[in-house]
């Protein structure tokens, strides 16, 4: 490994570290675990089946059905009819667990605040690194996929001629620039791997 690469992983860690502490901090304010406080979350911005909520999370279908029935208790979710398949099951917030989640922190503040302290440029060329960081960890199966633009087939990199806004949704039908890169977009629509494939070379290569 060489001295660049090892910087920027001892720098990964401690965020790492700084992050789990935090979200310690956060769950036990809400007489929760991180874990039942990253499911209430997700599903307060958008109803999901168990499987899908499991492979978001990295985590097993044991530990997520734990999570579920703690919160269910709690009557912060509960489950419903997946009204696309009579069999499936979603897993929705409560009234209740949508108050709550509008009450967690999006992200420590002191995170917030060294970003928000980043030049424009720092903070556009930070979001695009780590996009294609994670897809890259998407394609050698080292994570789960995540509904970001680089897998999304709306998205088309570098199609525009302004350097500002090059990229396009086509959801939205707008060009943006790498600044409106996301990371986890609740209108995403999964690409085949032929254009998610182009979409993360493009990006890499193009600008």
């Amino acid at each position: 490994m060489d001295s660049d690469s090892k910087h920027i992983i001892t720098a990964l860690q401690r965020l790492a570290m700084f992050w789990r502490a935090n979200q310690w901090l956060v769950a036990k304010d809400f007489a929760l675990n991180p874990t039942q406080c990253e499911v209430l979350s997700r599903v307060a911005a958008k109803p999901e089946r168990a499987i899908v909520l499991a492979d978001a999370l990295g985590i097993s279908q044991a530990s997520l059905s734990d999570s579920i029935a703690a919160l269910d208790r709690k009557g912060l979710v509960r489950r419903r009819r997946d009204p696309d398949d009579g069999r499936a099951r979603l897993i929705e917030a409560t009234r209740a667990g949508t108050s709550l989640a509008e009450r967690m922190p999006d992200a420590p503040a002191a995170m917030q605040e060294a970003i928000a302290g980043l030049a424009e440029e720092d903070r556009v060329g930070l979001q695009r690194c780590l996009s294609l960081i994670i897809r890259s960890l998407q394609e050698a199966e080292a994570i789960s996929v995540q509904r970001m633009c680089l897998t999304c087939r709306h998205f088309r990199p570098h199609v525009h001629a302004d350097p500002a806004r090059p990229h396009h949704c086509g959801f939205v039908d707008a060009a943006f620039g790498d600044g409106g890169l996301r990371l986890d977009c609740a209108d995403h629509e999964t690409a085949t791997e032929e254009e998610a494939a182009r979409n993360r070379v493009r990006l890499s290569t193009v600008g």
